[in-house]
């Protein structure tokens, strides 16, 4: 038996070393560490911010990267009211049906429809990027360790390569890519796009409000669950409080 225990630590072991060992070899920086507006107990989204990372996602993003789970009409959520929903919604065509004839058709988008792939299948999705398969990036702030964080550091790292280390064709330097070798060229450019705001467009402009719009998409009732969680510790707080008063009550008379 404590053989067993002790070979069992030791593939653990082994594994954990492994591991870290992968890691260190992957060579990624750690992410860059950004305070942002919804961190914290008391943390709330930024509705500009949110607006704006919507549109870096439909102008610069959605071309290759889809977002399965967002619905048009939750972007009432980030303060666009019914009609500029349905706007957004009837600006993208999605597929529907069988009709009467038992046909597929194609319609504009309602605002109980998710967002459209801009793919119509895996295989169209690498056949586009050169064998690379472009991730959904609905829960991705939630899939990656320091979601938000790794986010914005992965869309602001990329660099020429170091002297002497060479890049096939297709790859990309970036700091804080495991391997530092990356599919997915810079997409993000100065003036790449006009905020209806006038808020300059810088690189880390846009790439902090797409990494909150990301972080919303990922977890859009993250409001509603702090405020739940803050209303379920002032009636813990105060059921604390009334229960010890009257266990002194009761126990006044007892000596």
């Amino acid at each position: 038996m404590r053989l067993l225990k002790l070979s069992a630590l030791l593939v653990a072991a082994g594994v954990a070393l492994w591991s870290a060992g992968s890691q260190a070899a992957e060579g990624a920086a750690e992410p860059k560490q950004i305070s942002w507006p919804h961190d914290g107990f008391f943390g709330t989204f930024d509705r500009a911010a949110l607006q704006r990372g919507f549109k870096v996602y439909q102008e610069v993003c959605h071309a290759c990267h889809a977002a399965k789970y967002l619905t048009f009409r939750s972007l009432a959520d980030l303060g666009f009211n019914e009609d500029e929903v349905k706007a957004l919604a009837a600006a993208y065509t999605v597929t529907d049906g069988p009709d009467e004839n038992g046909e597929m058709f194609e319609r504009p988008a309602r605002p109980s429809d998710t967002m459209p792939s801009p793919f119509p299948n895996p295989q169209a999705a690498r056949a586009a990027n050169g064998g690379a398969y472009p991730p959904d990036l609905s829960l991705m702030s939630k899939a990656r360790h320091d979601g938000d964080n790794y986010v914005f550091s992965l869309l602001t790292g990329y660099d020429d390569p170091p002297a002497g280390e060479e890049l096939a064709p297709g790859q990309y330097y970036n700091h804080y890519f495991p391997g530092h070798r990356i599919g997915m060229p810079p997409p993000l450019m100065p003036d790449q796009i006009t905020y209806d705001d006038g808020t300059p467009a810088t690189v880390d402009q846009m790439a902090s409000d797409v990494t909150q719009f990301l972080a919303w998409a990922a977890e859009p009732k993250m409001e509603e669950r702090k405020q739940t969680g803050i209303k379920v510790m002032l009636f813990l707080i105060v059921l604390t409080v009334l229960l010890y008063l009257y266990k002194r009550k009761v126990w006044a008379d007892v000596h």
